[in-house]
């Protein structure tokens, strides 16, 4: 498939219009960002991870009936998905107090909520993606409140699928950022699923294995991305892929 007119670029990927004005191709590139952007660089086979794990997330969802603009991976680096009007909203759920949610709140590090927390910011890098309250969100006309409700709904079935699914794997999943578009009055999860922008835990050591090694500067980035990878995927899905055991 050719890619067509560049309609976006993003942090870390590109977005591309196809043959069919519905569907756009999402190219992961291996850029890596912090603090909005602040801190910057490219690692190497970044992009390939993201795009295998988010495919493979993106399928789990898929196959518990919730709806999301993923339509296969035609190859590692690029999704092709459906074309969303997107909410400029950043949806957070949080099962363990870790990041930002202690620095602002006196949670301590590593508690577990018995209820995930759900957290909206506005998705604006000029305002610093300050979070919102329904109110807010809904004077600034960018949803409302029964959009608002079914984001919620949707991002609590979302946790708990991958909290399952993950704990089979051996990693847990303290915290997670969703995106939302609609498609044909459809809501849909959109975006990525990736250590860039979940955080991932081995289950035993709760040792990192997302971003946040590059947001703390302790290197290893792609072997935790990798191990990610090794984890969540089956040998059907290195097959449907061809990927390449020695590089995962």
């Amino acid at each position: 498939m050719k890619l067509g007119k560049l309609l976006y670029t993003g942090k870390a990927k590109d977005i591309y219009e196809t043959d069919h004005p519905d569907e756009v191709m999402i190219r992961f590139r291996d850029d890596i960002t912090a603090g909005d952007g602040e801190k910057h660089d490219k690692i190497p086979m970044k992009g390939y991870y993201n795009s295998i794990i988010s495919a493979k997330f993106f399928e789990v969802l898929e196959a518990a009936n919730i709806g999301t603009h993923y339509i296969k991976l035609v190859k590692p680096g690029y999704i092709l998905a459906r074309k969303l009007e997107m909410i400029p909203i950043e949806v957070i759920a949080r099962n363990i107090a870790t990041g930002s949610l202690t620095r602002r709140y006196p949670f301590k590090e590593g508690q577990e909520f018995k209820e995930p927390i759900i957290q909206i910011d506005y998705k604006s890098d000029e305002y610093g993606d300050p979070m919102l309250n329904d109110d807010i969100a809904t004077a600034l006309g960018i949803t409302t409140m029964e959009e608002l409700d079914n984001i919620r709904k949707i991002t609590l079935k979302v946790n708990s699928t991958l909290k399952g699914f993950l704990k089979d794997k051996g990693l847990l999943l303290p915290d997670f950022k969703l995106e939302f578009g609609r498609y044909n009055s459809r809501l849909l999860v959109g975006d990525e699923i990736s250590p860039d922008t979940c955080r991932l835990w081995d289950i035993k050591t709760r040792r990192t294995l997302d971003k946040d090694l590059f947001r703390r500067g302790e290197g290893n980035i792609i072997e935790a991305y990798r191990r990610v990878a090794s984890l969540i995927l089956d040998e059907e899905d290195k097959k449907r892929w061809k990927l390449k055991d020695d590089l995962l």
